[in-house]
């Protein structure tokens, strides 16, 4: 299944053209062809094991492909499912570390960032230390930090897979209102068909090794996808059918 995107959609930031990748004579990834535009968020959705990160990890030249070609048009950060916050340092250092790692000095890089603690509901953390949030914050704080490294391609990996379903869900909806706020050009991979459903405008589905682009899934007007409605029950008996 695939359909056509509208030609309103702005320009694109990324482009994975007949990429594949084998690891040890075992083909992992066969032909991915991905497209994101700018303001878009786009999810990569696939079972456990599909190659999904082995996607990211070509994206963010962390492992070389064997053939096809990736288009990049921007800065990329990428925030993987453990939040490797530094435990030692406090909240408002950890969101700060990119500005510091890019020279920029100390007192500079606090001013920066502490403004967005608000907009980020990380308001009064910030001289508290990782130990000392939920597992909730911790990703808030994950997320800023993430941000301040680059909003302008953001890769998510897994980015909630370790709440439990009620933070969870409480943090889908959080990620929502960042969105509006900054349209920053996410692409997410998660294996939970009801998260991508609920925060996508794409979904491409992958399927086990060797992995290739089964569908492309349009949710154009959102409201149409609210949970529980039968546009939402349709598409997710559509996905499950096709894994």
């Amino acid at each position: 299944m695939h359909i056509q995107m509208n030609s309103y959609h702005n320009k694109e930031k990324l482009i994975l053209s007949n990429v594949s990748k084998s690891y040890n004579n075992t083909l992992v990834l066969e032909d991915i062809n991905i497209k994101v535009n700018e303001g878009e968020l786009v999810t990569i959705l696939g079972p456990s094991g599909s190659g999904k990160s082995t996607i990211f990890n070509i994206i963010t030249n962390l492992t070389q492909k064997d053939n096809g070609s990736v288009y990049i048009d921007g800065k990329i950060s990428y925030m993987q499912q453990k939040d490797l916050l530094i435990p030692y340092k406090t909240i408002i250092d950890n969101v700060s570390l990119p500005l510091i790692l890019s020279k920029e000095n100390k007192k500079s890089a606090q001013e920066i960032v502490r403004p967005y603690f608000k907009e980020f509901g990380l308001e009064g953390y910030e001289d508290k230390y990782p130990s000392e949030l939920s597992g909730g914050m911790k990703q808030r704080a994950n997320f800023l930090r993430t941000f301040i490294n680059s909003n302008d391609l953001m890769l998510l990996d897994e980015p909630f897979g370790a709440l439990d379903s009620i933070t969870k869900a409480n943090m889908q909806k959080w990620l929502l209102n960042v969105r509006k706020k900054f349209n920053s050009t996410i692409i997410l991979i998660t294996h939970d068909i009801e998260e991508a459903i609920t925060l996508s405008d794409r979904i491409y589905l992958i399927s086990q090794k060797p992995s290739s682009i089964k569908a492309e899934f349009i949710l154009e007007d959102k409201h149409k996808y609210e949970f529980g409605s039968n546009d939402y029950i349709k598409l997710k008996k559509d996905i499950i059918s096709l894994l």
